[in-house]
């Protein structure tokens, strides 16, 4: 356990937090820094987290970024966490999922449902330097929550307590948390009202009744101790359950919310520091007597490396905001990010492999971290939410959505706050959170309601505007393919068709998040520049199988020049535009 002072150093603002945090980290290249890219290559090879790194963020204080600031903590933007967390990931992602995205999976369910005494007891424990643990999964299970085998049934009176008996496998910093937050099963009946959370101190458990199991080896993130543990007859406290109990579903499906934003938000980060890998590889490498760099088909991969991840920061950028802006209607971005998102930055950084060539293999030298990087952004494609089970969650709400929001011209966009990156943002209202959006769709609602630009055809901006225009039109085309959808259509067990309706659903929304943020930008900045959005709608397009074609050269090369221009700066690749240590 922690010894972390309970004031934080790190400034609240977003900005100034991930400046302050990259001061900490150092420069990453420096051989000598023990939080530097060298010393995470060999704790990752030692299949150990990186100590030094946890022992600077518990002086930063990271732990404070994932309380709200009502409870004492740093927490007020959901976008502003995702910003301080990707500077982690960007330096070794095993330290931000140890350190960062576990603590806050855990924390977001007693934030959204805990009872005050819990979510006050809870911010005290991360303040003063413990670190929480979420355990969910059971492997014979995997993300089917309603199926779990882990009871928490009532004793026999006149005892009190619940017994606690089954097994959670593959969490991690099990045996490191001092707290776990546990779903269980706590009624015998069947359907979703017989699951509860529990707020647990490991510390309290009786020794004898809990066995941990052997360590869970990965070939990523390897630095992450993946525990698994069995109770047997274990008790535990009544009003250990979060909030009121038989609500552990519901509360999951809430949090769930957040967590699908912000955990791919966060493993931005890894293929920010990707690309800056490859890019110092291609400059770096001679080839036919000049550079890798030098060829076209290089600069292509680089730019479009760049598109993918400015495509996926302006989705998750604009959904995290939106949780600000319409809580209630945070099911539908969410679900369509985790679909979407970690497949697209995945994707980026296997075409990165490619161009680097056999430099990719390398385990140690200057790009040794590129092999770490593609490692440990394996497990962010599934996680806690696979693709598929976020696509289930689509599809039951597209014929509602279709007639109460695509189809209804009086239906309310996003406000325009969402967009205008430099506008205050209402608090972080856990409690609005809802389990369905109740067929709203706000996000595609502003694409529709948008400004379609009316600038001459064959300009940048002109080109925007038919984009616009060809996403409204995709958008009518989807809501009548979904009146003819009948139940059996929108289950878990649907056929290939009704995925694909769902999947179709997330391109669109993506696009909207583009499309929003390029229409609502401030004057200057890179939001201006028509090219990256035009970049990222392209890229869109490839990787929903429209077509195949690399990016063309009238947006290749002003994105590769971007590229270049950032990495000579020391600046992030994502629309933060940060200073980076890297």
């Amino acid at each position: 356990m922690s010894t972390a002072p309970h004031h934080p150093a790190a400034p609240a603002d977003g900005g100034s937090a991930v400046a302050g945090l990259e001061r900490l980290l150092g420069t990453a290249a420096d051989p000598g820094n023990p939080t530097g890219s060298r010393a995470v290559l060999a704790a990752d090879e030692r299949q150990e987290p990186l100590a030094a790194g946890e022992q600077l963020l518990d002086r930063y204080g990271l732990a404070a970024h994932v309380v709200p600031e009502s409870l004492g903590g740093r927490l007020t933007r959901l976008d502003q966490l995702i910003d301080v967390m990707r500077t982690v990931y960007r330096r070794d992602p095993a330290l931000g999922l140890a350190r960062g995205a576990g603590p806050f999976m855990a924390a977001v369910n007693v934030w959204t449902a805990g009872r005050p005494e819990q979510r006050a007891h809870l911010a005290r424990a991360l303040l003063s330097g413990s670190t929480a643990a979420c355990a969910y999964h059971e492997l014979a299970q995997g993300n089917d929550l309603g199926r779990a085998g882990v009871t928490a049934l009532p004793a026999p009176p006149p005892d009190t307590a619940l017994l606690l008996n089954g097994r959670k496998e593959v969490i991690a910093n099990l045996r490191r948390a001092d707290t776990v937050v546990l779903f269980a099963r706590t009624g015998r009946a069947s359907g979703s009202r017989s699951h509860s959370q529990l707020l647990l101190d490991t510390a309290a458990l009786p020794a004898d009744r809990v066995r941990h199991l052997d360590r869970f080896r990965t070939t990523g993130m390897r630095g992450v101790p993946l525990g698994g543990v069995e109770f047997t007859d274990c008790p535990v406290p009544a009003d250990s359950v979060i909030g009121a109990p038989g609500l552990g579903l519901e509360t999951a499906l809430r949090s769930f919310q957040l967590t699908r934003i912000a955990l791919p938000g966060m493993t931005a980060g890894l293929l920010d520091s990707a690309i800056r890998t490859a890019l110092r590889c291609a400059t770096g490498r001679p080839l036919y007597g000049r550079t890798a760099a030098d060829l076209p088909l290089s600069r292509t991969l680089l730019a479009e490396s760049f598109a993918d991840l400015l495509l996926a920061d302006a989705f998750l950028t604009v959904a995290a905001r939106a949780a600000h802006t319409a809580p209630a209607r945070t099911a539908i971005p969410s679900s369509a990010v985790k679909a979407l998102v970690p497949r697209i930055l995945m994707s980026a950084v296997h075409r990165l492999s490619q161009l680097m060539g056999s430099q990719f293999y390398l385990r140690t030298g200057e790009h040794a971290l590129f092999q770490k990087l593609l490692r440990d952004g394996l497990p962010s494609s599934f996680g806690h939410a696979s693709r598929a089970s976020c696509l289930a969650g689509l599809l039951p709400q597209l014929p509602l959505v279709a007639r109460r929001t695509w189809t209804n011209p009086g239906a309310e966009p996003l406000p325009a706050a969402t967009f205008r990156l430099a506008d205050p943002l209402p608090p972080l209202r856990f409690d609005a959170l809802a389990v369905t959006a109740s067929g709203r769709d706000p996000l595609a609602r502003s694409l529709t309601s948008g400004p379609a630009s009316h600038a001459p055809d064959g300009t940048p901006e002109g080109d925007i505007g038919a984009a616009a225009r060809s996403r409204t039109a995709e958008l009518a085309a989807l809501a009548a393919d979904c009146r003819d959808l009948r139940p059996e259509h929108l289950a878990p067990t649907a056929p290939a068709h009704g995925f694909a309706l769902a999947e179709r659903w997330t391109g669109i929304l993506a696009a909207s998040a583009c499309i929003g943020l390029w229409h609502h930008h401030d004057t200057g900045g890179p939001l201006a520049d028509p090219v990256w959005v035009l970049a990222a709608l392209h890229r869109l397009d490839a990787h929903q199988g429209r077509h195949r074609d690399h990016l063309p050269p009238h947006l290749t090369e002003p994105l590769y020049a971007e590229l270049v221009r950032r990495e000579a700066a020391g600046r992030t690749f994502d629309l933060g535009c940060h200073p980076t240590g890297a």
